[in-house]
Parts: structure tokens; sequence; C-alpha cells
């Protein structure tokens, strides 16, 4: 495969490939067919480029019947709206149970049917439906427990189940699978047409669950007299969900984010209204935002906070509750940030770097941040990694984060299945476990026996994939937009990337909390800003600091529109650079 550029190795070590060739090899796109060859190069099919240039709910939305158990949950769920059941909705304490919780319980108390939302304790109850929170909503009265974003692998906590129980999930599923009235997941070992969904969030699958009931209704006539709910109206928590949980922006996934945005900017919800404002976002939210500013702020709840206020706050009705959650939700945030940074430090530590898979455990670490820590060490190290924090009691509970190639959800039910873990389970990306502390060694060796391959045929593909080749001038606020025409981007639809160059540095600074600012100016004549996040300690911020104008330098990253200074001018967020010759 030919090199941009001419580069095998850049700062940071990596070649830079084409992320798509056209036929021609034509190293800069024809200007007018620019927004034809992002989506194509993003493995768009030629007779699909209309429907994913505007991509809509209905060209996307697949009759919710094609998943297993699918039309029994939405029997089960019409018969106890009809007959006035109390219903239980058991979600987990992140973004995506939250919203997932959320979307179900604004649904079914648009039929009037308002549903007892729980919301596990990360510390004291862990993740996933427990006996003891079964057997309390049943005494409460639930007839019906419906388990959103976990369920699959509850079999103890669903088979002391005394109510009805619908399982809405997402996660890898063992073989066999726990008593329950429905398992409704795309990731189930015996799913045939829904597989081809199995990249949805489970807050995608509760939306589908909602198209089934309500159509289940439609058809009874439930509505002949009443006022059918708006279910799209509920797009914004699937966004929300689905970029926050990191699941594959395709298909269906793409047309959830795309119209979920536009609801968004709406303002109808007024929980994340309020959370919109305590991020301080003046404009339409992105799909970068949901990722990083409203969904860490949800998470911030279960992580080191109350588990069930970020549902409290994408459920109320009341804007002065929005107001005084949405502001203890972001001042939780800046806690975690704190926690998690001392938690990253350790982990770094103990790190060993010939390892394929890293993974550390200490005692005192928090564990509603050590997923966030293993992102950081996967991000910083190109490699799988699983942090686990360990009890006084000599339990650990672990979170994983993986890379593009290598499965570690079923990795870990694996692992399960051996006995080396207590709990555990996920998905390709991400996946969580519990286990005793003096298993954490056997566990580190299988492990790493088991994936060292994997990772290593990984990371022998790993390369910088680049979309154009342009020179500082060209980077503009026009070529922004069209650019992000081609979104919403995230995990399986990436951002398009430019390389820009040659330049040569005139000024490079430290600014803020580590990011490096370079104005470089190129052989047109034309000058530009530069960014480079957080790395003033790395390889590539140390390079571009000691840059002279002597130097000539390619720069690769995305085009972006500088939002601080309030010019709308274009520059350049780096991803990597490179000596040009």
């Amino acid at each position: 495969m030919r090199h941009v550029l001419d580069v095998e190795r850049s700062i940071l070590g990596q070649p830079w490939r084409w992320r798509a060739l056209a036929a021609d090899q034509r190293e800069r796109f024809v200007p007018d067919d620019l927004l034809t060859q992002l989506l194509l190069a993003r493995g768009c099919p030629r007779e699909g480029l209309d429907a994913h240039k505007a991509p809509s709910i209905r060209v996307f939305m697949p009759d919710p019947s094609i998943f297993r158990d699918m039309d029994a949950a939405a029997e089960r769920l019409a018969d106890a709206v009809v007959a006035g059941e109390q219903v239980a909705v058991f979600g987990d304490y992140d973004v995506d149970g939250a919203t997932s919780s959320a979307l179900l319980a604004r649904l079914l108390g648009a039929l009037g049917r308002e549903p007892r939302v729980y919301i596990p304790d990360r510390l004291t109850e862990g993740y996933g439906p427990s006996v003891a929170a079964m057997e309390r909503l049943a005494a409460e009265g639930a007839t019906l427990i419906v388990t959103v974003d976990c369920g699959a692998q509850a079999f103890e906590a669903l088979a002391a189940a005394r109510a009805d129980v619908i399982v809405v999930d997402h996660h890898q599923c063992a073989t066999e699978l726990p008593r329950a009235h429905a398992v409704v997941n795309p990731n189930r070992r015996d799913e045939t047409d829904g597989a081809a969904h199995g990249h949805l969030a489970a807050v995608g699958v509760a939306f589908l669950l909602g198209a089934a009931l309500l159509r289940l209704l439609r058809a009874r006539g439930h509505f002949a007299a009443r006022t059918e709910p708006k279910l799209l109206e509920l797009l914004d928590l699937v966004a929300l969900g689905t970029v926050a949980d990191v699941a594959q922006l395709r298909g269906l996934n793409r047309a959830f984010v795309a119209q979920g945005l536009k609801v968004m900017a709406q303002r109808r919800n007024i929980g994340l209204a309020a959370l919109a404002d305590a991020a301080r976002l003046t404009r339409p939210p992105t799909a970068t935002d949901l990722g990083f500013a409203l969904g860490p702020r949800i998470n911030a709840g279960g992580r080191v906070g109350r588990a069930d206020l970020g549902v409290r706050l994408l459920t109320t009705k009341d804007p002065v509750e929005a107001r005084t959650l949405a502001a203890e939700l972001d001042r939780l945030n800046e806690e975690r940030r704190a926690i998690e940074a001392m938690v990253q430090e350790a982990a770094e530590a103990l790190l060993h770097q010939d390892r394929a898979v890293g993974v550390v455990a200490g005692s005192g670490w928090h564990p509603g941040v050590i997923g966030i820590v293993a992102g950081r060490l996967k991000e910083k190290t190109g490699r799988p990694a699983i942090v686990i924090a360990l009890d006084e009691s000599g339990v650990g509970k672990g979170s994983g984060r993986s890379i593009t190639g290598v499965d570690l959800g079923a990795t870990v039910l694996a692992a399960r299945e051996q006995g080396l873990l207590l709990a555990g389970g996920g998905h390709a990306m991400a996946a969580g476990l519990t286990i005793a502390a003096d298993q954490v060694p056997a566990f580190a060796e299988w492990i790493e026996d088991r994936l060292a391959d994997t990772v290593a045929t990984a990371q022998a593909g790993r390369a910088l994939l680049v979309d154009s080749v342009l020179a500082p001038g060209g980077v503009t606020a026009a070529l922004v937009e069209t650019l992000e025409a081609g979104g919403p981007y995230g995990s399986g639809w990436p951002a398009p990337r430019v390389a820009v160059g040659p330049v040569r540095a005139i000024k490079v600074d430290v600014v803020g909390n580590g990011h490096v600012r370079a104005i470089v100016a190129g052989d047109d004549g034309r000058s530009l800003k530069a960014m480079a996040f957080r790395a003033a300690d790395t390889a590539l911020g140390q390079a571009l600091l000691a840059a002279g104008p002597s130097r000539r330098l390619w720069l690769a990253g995305r085009a972006r529109i500088d939002e601080w200074s309030g010019r709308g001018a274009a520059e350049l967020h780096l991803d990597d650079a490179a000596w040009a010759v």
C-alpha cells in the first residue's frame, strides 16, 4: 500500500497511508466530489451514497421483528400497559444505561404508565441485576421488570426474580441465556437476521423495542381515543447513548445520531438542555460534544456520585430540578477528573511495557474511574488495557478497553468460562469483570497468552489513515463545512484527516493543560494554527517545541473551526507529524 507523502515512520512511529485509494490512485480530492469520496472511503457502497449523505431513520430502520424475542417482549410490555401493571426498568449506571432507562421511562410515562426506575450503586451493588434488587422490585409491586444495558449474564438474579423479566441488552451472550420472558439482544449467539445490528448500543435496542410496542398497541386500537407518543422525539437520548458508548456509527447508528442531534438542538428535553448549559455549550451540539462534554457528565453520577442522577436528569419535567441536577453532575465531573488523574498515574507506573495486554491492579483505586483510565492507557500504548481496583475483601472490579481487531468482550467471557473470573462480559471494544485478587496474576498470564498474537496482528496493520493532502491555505472554513457534511463521525465512521504541508514552525508554545500550540507557514505563503492537545510531554509535542524555522514538517490531523477566538477561522487539531525531506 502506498505511503502518503512517503511517510513510512512518523514522529509517533507509524506509517501514513491513504484511507482508501481511488481507482486512478489520486492523491488529492476533486473539490466537487469531496463528500462522495469521504463516504466511499468509509465503506459506503456507491449505490447507497444518497442515503448516507442524509442518513434517515426511515431508510435505515429495520423491522424490529427480525430480532429474536422482540415480538414476545413487545406483547408482554403491551399487556402491562393495557392492564395498568407496575413496570420496573432496571438500568446500568453508565450513559447507555441511563439513556436506555430514560427512553423507556419517558415512553411508558407518555402511555400513562410511569415505571419504577432502578439504577444500582456501582460501589455497593455492582454491575447488573442482583437477587436482592429483583426481590426488592417484586416486593414493591413490580410484575414486569425490563433490564436495559445489562442482564445478558444475570443468571442467578433472573432465576430468582418473582416477576416477568425482559432483557434488553447488547453485550456478548453465552451459549446459554438467563431465564427470562424475553432476551432481546442482537449479540445473542443464536441471533440470525438481527445479528447484522450487533453494533447497536443498548439504547438503540430499546428504541426498537419502543417501536415494536407502539406498532402493536396501534394494531390493537389502543390509540383510537388516545394520543400516540412520538417516539422520534426521543432520538436525542438514542444519539447520546450511542456516541457515549462508543458504538460504531454505521448504518442505523449513523441515522440515530444524525437525527438525534437535530432533536437535541430543539432542546425539548429540559434535562439535556440544562446539561448543555452546565457544559457551556452555546451552539447546536455535535457528536463530539456528546462524547466529550455531555456523556462524561452523565457518567459522573454513576462513577463518583449517586448512580441515578443521570436518569433523573434525563426524565425530569421540572426546570428547577433540571438545573440543580445538571450543576451537581458538572461538579461531580470535576471531582471525577481529579480522582482519574491520581489513578492513572499509579496505573502507568505498574504497566509492563513488554506485554501485549496491559493488566494492572491496585488497592484504593476508585472503581468509578477505572474504565476511563483503561481507555487512557489504551490510547497511550496502542494496546488493550485492563485496570482492576482491589477492595479490602480481596475482590477486584476491573474494566478494559480494546483496540480495533481485538475482541475483548469475548475474551473476558472466555476467561469467566475458564473459571478465572467471578463475573465478566462486555463487547468487542470494552469489557468489565470481577476477579479474586489472588487470581489477577494468573488472569494476566492467561489473557497475554490468548491475545498476544491477535494484538501483534492488529498493531502490524496500524497506520495513520489520511483522506487528503493540502497546502496550509487549503485549510479553510469552507473545507471544514464540507468535511462535516460527511458526518456524524465517531467509532467505525472516522472523522476525515488531512495532511498539511510542508510547513515551517513560526511560533510554538505550551498553553492550557499541557496543550502545544503551533503557528506554521507553508510554501504557499499562508499560515495556519495547529493544536496538539495534552501533548507537551509526548514525542509529538516535544518535536513541535524543538522544531525551528529551518526544518520543514508535514502535519496530520482534523480541520476544525477555532471556536475560542470567535473569528470562525479554520485550524488543525493534530494527530501526528513527520519531518519533510
